[in-house]
């Protein structure tokens, strides 16, 4: 068992990383295409890599599981949460949008219990509060400065978090190239549905950017744009496998909080591409949101710990 979590973490810590690398791909071309031409683009790439490694793995015939049901579903909250992340980091600064995001932990942490049936104590559930006001934090009500995309950072973390606790149920009989198998078909069903939707609505432009980004129509992309669209194809295969294949092995609730360790490289990102400086209040947010996400994992690790030492106690 204490195998199968530490190679959860470590899971779960590269697929963080290698995820980060998209954030700036996707950025940097927000400003002249569609969300849904990324994705789509993404996953094509990504197709016949995923079709190796799941042959590979288990077997193209694997593809067609009985839970195809649980599969699809999981598989269209992924693509809606990354969806709707992406249209946030077209609007927001890079660390804003991913310490917003960080709630997700947290959410998975509540969201264990009712859930997964996996016991969750109320000083857990207090630290989602907590988190809570690290969001407020850095949201500013009242400041004049609130950009309703922080909203849609928010909702990716529910959906992500709903999406991995779906993981975690069916990861008994599904692996984990499977599911980033159904992911990658979700991602090119509904970006080609959504854009589709737009362009027979005729709804070609807005003013606030992430919608610009939804609705803006396909265009013929450049040589170096589609080069960095299609290497979201290799790190989102690579990062699909890894974050699924995390919550596949150990408890939702002892891995989630390394999830955080993607602060470390959205702020580094956003300097580097972007000439970003995170805002102190955005720094004080993330440490409160991180804090909480901290302190919910060292809580039930005590909790987790406690019946161990008991049984200990009454052996000897």
């Amino acid at each position: 068992m204490r195998n199968r979590i530490v190679l959860g973490i470590i899971s779960l810590c590269l697929g963080v990383l290698v995820f980060s690398l998209q954030d700036p791909l996707v950025k940097a071309v927000s400003g002249g295409y569609p969300v849904t031409e990324v994705m789509w683009i993404r996953s094509i790439v990504a197709l016949p890599i995923l079709i190796v490694l799941v042959r590979a793995d288990v077997g193209l015939r694997a593809i067609a599981s009985k839970r195809f049901g649980l599969l699809t579903i999981r598989a269209f909250i992924q693509f809606s949460s990354y969806t709707v992340y992406y249209l946030a980091i077209a609007a927001l600064p890079l660390a804003d949008a991913v310490a917003l995001y960080f709630m997700a932990p947290l959410f998975i942490m509540a969201m264990a219990g009712p859930y997964l049936g996996e016991r969750v104590s109320w000083q857990t559930l207090a630290t989602v509060l907590i988190g809570m006001l690290g969001v407020v934090v850095m949201l500013r009500p009242g400041a004049g400065l609130f950009d309703w995309a922080a909203l849609l950072s928010l909702g990716s973390a529910l959906l992500y978090g709903f999406s991995q606790l779906m993981a975690r149920k069916i990861g008994d009989t599904e692996s984990s190239t499977v599911m980033a198998f159904y992911q990658n078909g979700a991602y090119l069903v509904g970006a080609a549905l959504v854009a589709g939707t737009f362009w027979l609505a005729g709804i070609t432009h807005a003013v606030h950017p992430s919608l610009e980004f939804l609705v803006r129509p396909w265009v013929w992309p450049t040589t170096p744009d589609f080069l960095k669209m299609a290497a979201c194809g290799f790190v989102a295969s690579a990062g699909m496998i890894l974050l699924s294949q995390a919550y596949r092995l150990a408890p939702a609730n002892r891995v989630a909080t390394f999830e955080y360790t993607g602060i470390i490289w959205s702020p580094l990102w956003g300097f580097l591409f972007f000439n970003e400086v995170p805002r102190s209040t955005t720094a004080i947010g993330a440490a409160l949101i991180i804090g909480a996400g901290l302190l919910a994992l060292n809580t039930e690790r005590r909790r987790s710990a406690g019946p161990v030492l008991a049984a200990s106690q009454d052996a000897a």
